[in-house]
């Protein structure tokens, strides 16, 4: 998962979030997702039967108790796993139909992550690990737009820092500004904040917000956090591997 590679509170409400576009076709859409693995003891069975859909724009909190299958479902969605039975859909394309190199290829257009560990390069500069995905894309003027994104970021003052030299929350935003420097239609955040104290937290999940607003980008997020998960307009709460409400 590695290589694959947000004030006041209130600003941060559902109803601020930028409306839906009618008649928009999901941009995410799980059906009858199944997920097993099976060693000399038996098999366990993950995910039961996940069904649900995403509009462009939406934003959506994955919640449930540890062991549920929140991140398996979030690395399903993102084609870095694959389900045992059913089909995940991103912008309409299948993505376990196509090759594994196309899947890479669709999730690098498509996709942003961000992470509870922030995953960044050790040996890159903030500035160098947003323009990574850029680079890996083929942008141009990748070093500009990673300029920009750290500075909307607000770490205009810290491009050329590593990240030992960063606090959390400013290896977070750099880890923010990453995935969303490539204008994902999808961003996918396991646990962003478990990392981070609470007022750092708060300012990360704001500019998180602000972003999606910004750039329309669909919001996926895992978390344990019931105030973060009321921010979102959509919950999924997760049982044993079954959706219990959505």
């Amino acid at each position: 998962m590695v290589e694959s590679v947000v004030c006041e509170i209130t600003d941060m409400a559902p109803k601020l979030l930028a409306p839906l576009e009618p008649h928009s076709p999901p941009i995410v859409s799980v059906e009858h997702v199944f997920k097993s693995v099976s060693d000399s003891t038996g098999t366990l069975t993950i995910l039961r039967d996940i069904n649900f859909s995403l509009n462009p724009r939406e934003t959506a909190a994955i919640v449930g108790a540890s062991g549920s299958g929140k991140s398996t479902l979030l690395t399903i969605i993102a084609g870095l796993d694959t389900p045992t039975q059913g089909t995940v859909r991103l912008a309409g394309q299948d993505i376990f139909a196509i090759s594994e190199d196309d899947r890479a290829a669709l999730r690098a257009q498509k996709v942003g992550f961000v992470f509870q560990s922030f995953q960044l390069m050790a040996n890159l500069t903030a500035l160098e690990n947003v323009m990574l995905p850029l680079e890996l894309s083929g942008v141009k003027q990748a070093r500009a737009l990673a300029g920009d994104m750290l500075r909307r970021v607000g770490l205009g003052e810290r491009l050329g820092h590593y990240p030992k030299v960063l606090s959390g929350g400013e290896q977070q935003r750099v880890a923010l500004a990453r995935a969303f420097v490539v204008k994902p239609a999808v961003l996918l955040a396991d646990e962003p904040t478990g990392s981070l104290d609470f007022a750092t937290g708060e300012t990360v999940m704001k500019l998180m917000f602000d972003l999606n607003r910004e750039l329309g980008t669909t919001l996926v997020l895992v978390t344990h956090d019931q105030a973060i998960a009321a921010r979102c307009q959509r919950r999924i709460t997760i049982e044993a591997g079954q959706i219990v409400e959505f």
